[in-house]
């Protein structure tokens, strides 16, 4: 044992050289921290040879100890299985508390006349909830597919007005008595039979509903309700990685933000993709090691853990600790830190779910709030047309992810259908193109959809939304007063333009119209190229 009271009496050289586990302690005993080591001396001498670059958890754990304990062991192995053991019987104060970075969300109903949906990480007498859901994506498209079938409000309270989703038909408008109080019960009733997990029966009745539309030739229902068939065949479907894989693996992507840690970890058991959990914690040296040793204290180990990087300094700290996580399971561990490939494809979708729990922009919360939009708009897709006469009449798209600009996700249309200046007609050809062919690859529809111009051009937009059978978002930004349109609705809304949310929805508007005018002087400039070569 070492006092270590006053930092000039130190002496390194009285620590040994061997591997084992060290345990920081205040003046009482109480046990602050316990880490292992292979080279104790090292290890410790670290704490006290450049202060200042410790991260300040450490360094506040540095300044409360008062004295070093050590257990020296014979291997790496053992130091890690004693570390364990000894944070089970002391629950250090600084040792990693393993907290999820938020619990598990809900998708709750209110009980009142007319009950609304929402997402709630709370759940009370007051509501009936749905849950919890461990992937917040899956959750998301469960619930923007409960609003979009069983048509249930969203909004906090029934406004005077109807509002958007009225508008695009996926709320049957109790605020201005459209639906009477029994008719949106057994709305509710249908809801809560599918959040439960009916989705056979009511995929039952959308199927008997599509055969009756396309019966009576109303076939823009009916597509609209196989779109909605297809949604709950893949959410109810597992999503496989890999038909072949016998066994199950993990996967982490860790960053460190300030003196924070974030972890995504994702569960794949037998090649499908089980869930994702987000964890946060305090940032300290060596944090990614006893992270994983603190997760697996808890929850079972598979046989393959996938990393986004190497935590170890060389392969031995590598093999000890797969002997250890071995150990524990009672079976072989591999940890694996792919280049390329199918694994390094899983990475990547780590660090993707990792980078969006960064935070997102608080204007989206206002765009949801203030359009009273089914979800969070994560993802916002923008529409301008641009001609100069009756030539080289294009539209131009941009894709918004977080409220950044996705360059990879932007689109370029040139008319095939349109050949003179239609403004109504290119937004409908345009819109009707992009959308089509989202449903044709199954890709993942826009949470919201910008219309650069008024409401004629919004109903050109929603009128291919229509004809595809989707329920899609959508509104329409005037140019001269910065006027928000909806749907069916010849009263413009307007907002505060210097908010956030309108700053917004101005910044993505113009980077459409300066997309639409570039690939228009392209389409000029190659023009006058051919014609010159003549």
């Amino acid at each position: 044992m070492m006092q270590i009271g006053k930092r000039p009496d130190f002496d390194p050289n009285a620590v040994p050289t061997d591997p084992g586990v060290y345990l920081f302690k205040d003046g009482s005993g109480t046990v602050l921290y316990c880490g292992k080591a292979k080279n104790l001396r090292n290890r410790i001498s670290s704490y006290f040879s450049s202060p200042g670059k410790l991260a300040v958890k450490t360094r506040q754990l540095v300044s409360k100890a008062e004295k070093i304990d050590w257990i020296i062991v014979r291997t790496e192995v053992e130091a890690l299985l004693l570390e364990n053991k000894l944070i089970k019987e002391y629950s250090p104060r600084y040792n990693i508390d393993l907290k999820d970075a938020k619990t598990f969300a809900y998708i709750a109903l209110t009980k009142d006349r007319f009950p609304r949906v929402f997402s709630s990480r709370k759940t009370g007498p007051n509501l009936d909830s749905f849950g919890p859901y461990t992937d917040g994506t899956k959750r998301r498209e469960l619930q923007k597919l409960v609003v979009s079938i069983f048509k249930l409000r969203t909004c906090r309270s029934l406004p005077k007005r109807e509002c958007l989703n009225y508008h695009i038909g996926i709320c049957t408008a109790p605020c201005i008595g459209k639906v009477a109080e029994d008719e949106y019960k057994k709305q509710v009733e249908s809801a809560k039979a599918f959040l439960k997990g009916g989705y056979e029966q009511t995929a039952s009745t959308l199927s008997r509903q599509m055969k009756e539309a396309s019966d009576r030739k109303d076939y823009e229902s009916a597509i609209r309700l196989r779109n909605q068939l297809d949604s709950i065949r893949l959410l109810s479907k597992d999503q496989v990685v890999d038909h072949e894989r016998d066994y199950d693996q993990d996967v982490f992507a860790f960053r460190k933000t300030g003196e924070k840690a974030i972890v995504v970890q994702m569960s794949i058991k037998k090649g499908v993709l089980f869930g994702k959990r987000d964890f946060e914690a305090d940032y300290q040296e060596g944090f990614e090691s006893e992270f994983l040793r603190a997760f697996y204290s808890s929850n079972q180990i598979p046989r393959e853990i996938i990393l986004d990087r190497p935590f170890w300094s060389d392969d031995l700290e590598k093999s000890s600790m797969e002997a250890f996580l071995s150990k524990s399971r009672g079976g072989q561990v591999e940890l694996v830190v792919p280049v390329k490939g199918e694994k390094r494809e899983l990475v990547d979708i780590a660090e993707k779910n990792i980078e969006a729990n960064m935070g997102h922009d608080s204007a989206l919360d206002d765009l949801q709030t203030e359009l009273n939009l089914p979800v969070l708009p994560l993802v916002i897709e923008s529409f301008d047309i641009s001609n100069l006469g009756n030539e080289h009449i294009v539209s131009g798209m941009v894709r918004f992810v977080n409220a950044r600009a996705d360059k990879s996700g932007y689109r370029r249309f040139r008319m095939r259908m349109v050949n003179k200046a239609d403004d109504f007609a290119s937004m409908r050809e345009a819109t009707y193109r992009r959308y089509k062919r989202l449903l044709e690859e199954k890709g993942k529809m826009p949470d919201l959809i910008l219309i650069d111009g008024g409401a004629e051009q919004l109903k050109s937009a929603t009128a291919s939304l229509r004809s595809l059978g989707l329920a899609i978002p959508a509104v329409g930004l005037a140019k001269r007063l910065e006027e928000i349109y909806l749907p069916d609705d010849p009263i413009p809304r307007r907002f505060d333009k210097n908010s956030k949310m309108m700053l917004l929805i101005r910044r993505i508007r113009d980077a459409t119209h300066d997309f639409s005018i570039r690939y228009n002087r392209k389409r000029r400039q190659m023009k006058m190229r051919d014609e010159f070569k003549k």
